[in-house]
């Protein structure tokens, strides 16, 4: 029970019993009066040492006492959480506010080649580029390191990046990497064979794995795989390109191939995963296509 659900109680035990009720207020009164003498002291004790305010603990506690395993919980749910707080927690969130996060969703049908069809010819011809395509799994094997080495690369600058080591490398190239359609992998690839762009895009698992109930067995798989091969929804999990070649348009030659691809698949709906809100560059990838932000999550921290 929170501050707003003790209030409304008392409020209601009032009403019912006033003799009852002004009894407990003789009785509650003291200790009522030591509290607020208490809790100021140590709010002024937190506030002088550390920094922080007693919203603030009470907010960082209730996502680490409630939350998921991530610490995840909905404004909404955090509100009902809270301990101590009453009231708004807008002015608190925004003051433990570290980073922002955007997801967004978008018809296919949006998408108008004529916004890059003319401009990938030129900017292949400019600059030497052609595109590389894939029907097989083992054939991209080869490219899988260099690609992770541009992901680096292509995300070094964004405050909360953190590098693919070598060892995590080898992690995706054996779980993930073979899981994940060919025809769903693109490159970029300058005058010498190297990497100056790629892209991974994946089929929606969400209605798969609503079907299977998070279980694999006895179903789940059948489901999974249905999916990977038959769903008209795809998910954008990863684009880099060359520092060097940014700003340069080369992602048209990207969407270029995926045009072409999700047309052939028949694909409804592209979903892009969560993206810094920071992160203007590549959100002007996405401005021709008119996506609507359908999620937002944020990230709080406290550094004492």
């Amino acid at each position: 029970m929170n501050i707003n659900e003790l209030e409304i109680d008392i409020q209601k035990n009032k009403e019912r019993s006033p003799e009852t009720f002004n009894e407990i207020v003789n009785i509650t009164l003291p200790f009522y009066m030591f509290y607020r003498k208490m809790f100021g002291g140590v709010s002024r004790l937190e506030e002088d040492n550390y920094q922080i305010t007693h919203s603030e603990i009470d907010v960082l506690s209730s996502l680490k006492i409630s939350g998921n395993e991530e610490y995840i919980l909905s404004p909404t749910r955090l509100n009902e959480r809270l301990l101590f707080t009453a009231g708004a927690i807008t002015k608190v969130l925004k003051k433990l506010e570290e980073k922002e996060y955007i997801e967004s969703i978008f018809p296919f049908s949006n998408v108008k080649p004529e916004f890059f069809l003319k401009a990938q010819a030129l900017i292949k011809k400019r600059y030497e580029l052609t595109s590389l395509t894939f029907t097989k799994t083992k054939d991209i094997m080869p490219y899988v390191d260099k690609m992770f080495d541009l992901f680096n690369n292509s995300y070094a600058d964004l405050s909360s990046f953190v590098a693919i080591t070598d060892v995590q490398k080898e992690y995706f190239k054996k779980k993930y990497i073979s899981f994940i359609n060919p025809e769903y992998i693109k490159f970029v690839m300058d005058k010498n064979d190297n990497i100056v762009a790629f892209s991974i895009v994946m089929p929606s698992f969400s209605e798969a794995l609503q079907k299977a109930k998070g279980k694999l067995f006895p179903f789940g798989f059948y489901h999974l795989l249905n999916a990977r091969k038959n769903s008209k929804d795809v998910v954008f999990y990863l684009i880099g390109v060359d520092p060097e070649y940014q700003n340069k348009g080369v992602t048209a030659i990207i969407f270029d191939e995926y045009f072409k691809t999700f047309s052939e698949k028949g694909i409804v709906n592209c979903i892009r995963t969560p993206e810094l809100e920071e992160n203007h560059a590549i959100h002007n990838l996405w401005k021709n296509f008119d996506p609507r932000i359908h999620c937002r999550r944020k990230t709080f921290i406290k550094n004492l």
